[in-house]
């Protein structure tokens, strides 16, 4: 029986029937609007950049006022007594948001003006908002270039060969400082399969036959969980990490401690497995599949018009990142968690609207991602579970750093 459930609620129905057993918070609040405000900026393949920075600057003036858990180290911020908690996030939202959602000016000032209209003027107020701007301040510092030396990329040809002449995501970038990890292929996995091999062949033959655009085995609702996980953007990762965020007992420090977690092994995961991406140079089964007679395997027949279901991201095919980013924030939850019950994770998706789909474990929402992506026809299985299991591997070192 699959794990998951699927609801068809409008954008109505949907906040009233959460509101009756949960418990929204500033900090969750925020994570929301930020997360769309970023996403309709289009800020970047992934849109983590700025969530990142606004978490992190989050539970840094949030813990320095409430002082329920000892300091990061990140910063050593001294809150004035009574500072407002949520003037501190606002502001901290507003300050990143404005500086990185720049086509969205209107509505980060009107998001802020509305939250500030609901604080009463005087010290405490203007404390915060001067608490969460000097966060986001010490957290940009705090990742200023490196100064090494850009890894452009280089296409992968022979003298005279003509290849595509765009540059992948994520294939020309600044030596990046990792949030959590020591460097950034810390946890580089293995090679992919070799193509002789029997792994190879049952991938091949797994996603030529579910991820195809016309003709496919997939089921009516492999087809929906195919779209749902097209969307990459924050608006479809955070709402799982809000399920375990905004549960009865929860309070504002332990939830800016939670989403600064999640976000900071989230984006080490993008910045890992693209490292190990553009390492391997895997091919995508639109390549592999076309070319099927030229990789010595005799199992895996080629066929020349073979389409995936959706356009192939621009970016080597191992490992999956969608895997990689679920592994993650699915070891934070995991962490976050502990042994208490799992409440039921549930998401919606930009590319499939006015659809819920649920899971009652991480287990079964990491599965998920994998599963989605053969059926998007873009990844093999092996590279989801190694994606996945890399992701998993950030997750645990943000989670025991930052959930101590």
């Amino acid at each position: 029986m699959n794990p998951s459930s699927v609801k068809r609620l409008s954008a109505f129905t949907l906040p009233l029937l959460l509101a009756a057993g949960v418990q929204a918070d500033v900090v969750t609040d925020w994570n929301q609007k930020a997360s769309e405000i970023a996403v309709a900026h289009q800020a970047g393949p992934w849109g983590q950049a700025p969530m990142v920075l606004i978490q992190a600057a989050v539970f840094e003036s949030v813990n320095a006022i409430t002082r329920r858990y000892p300091q990061s180290g990140y910063l050593k911020l001294e809150a004035p007594a009574g500072a407002s908690v949520e003037a501190a996030v606002a502001a901290a939202n507003r300050a990143v948001l404005n500086r990185m959602a720049t086509t969205q000016g209107a509505a980060v000032e009107a998001a802020y003006q509305a939250a500030l209209a609901t604080i009463a003027e005087g010290p405490a107020k203007a404390d915060g908002i001067a608490l969460g701007e000097k966060a986001v301040a010490g957290i940009l510092a705090l990742r200023a270039p490196t100064g090494a030396p850009t890894v452009f990329y280089r296409p992968v040809t022979s003298p005279g060969n003509y290849v595509p002449t765009v540059v992948p995501a994520n294939a020309d970038l600044p030596a990046a400082r990792c949030w959590v990890l020591d460097r950034i292929d810390q946890f580089r996995p293995g090679p992919p399969p070799d193509l002789k091999s029997a792994v190879w062949a049952r991938d091949y033959n797994e996603v030529k036959a579910f991820g195809a655009r016309t003709g496919s085995q997939r089921s009516a609702e492999q087809t929906e969980i195919a779209r749902f996980w097209t969307a990459t953007t924050p608006t479809v990762y955070y709402p799982i990490a809000r399920s375990v965020a905004l549960q009865p007992g929860r309070d504002v420090t332990q939830n800016a401690r939670f989403l600064a977690a999640s976000a900071q092994a989230m984006v080490d995961a993008i910045e890992a497995v693209f490292e190990a991406k553009y390492h391997y140079h895997f091919w995508r089964p639109f390549t592999a599949i076309r070319n099927g007679d030229q990789d010595g395997n005799d199992a895996t027949e080629r066929d020349a018009g073979w389409l995936p279901f959706i356009e192939t991201p621009m970016h080597p095919e191992y490992p999956c990142a969608h895997c990689t980013i679920a592994g993650a924030l699915g070891a934070v939850l995991k962490a976050e968690i502990g042994n208490g019950p799992t409440p039921r994770l549930s998401s919606t998706s930009p590319t499939l609207p006015g659809v819920t789909r649920s899971w009652s474990s991480v287990d079964a929402f990491t599965q998920e991602v994998i599963n989605a992506r053969i059926y998007d026809g873009v990844h093999y299985r092996n590279s989801g579970e190694v994606g996945r299991a890399l992701g998993a591997k950030v997750g645990e070192v943000s989670a025991a750093k930052l959930l101590r």
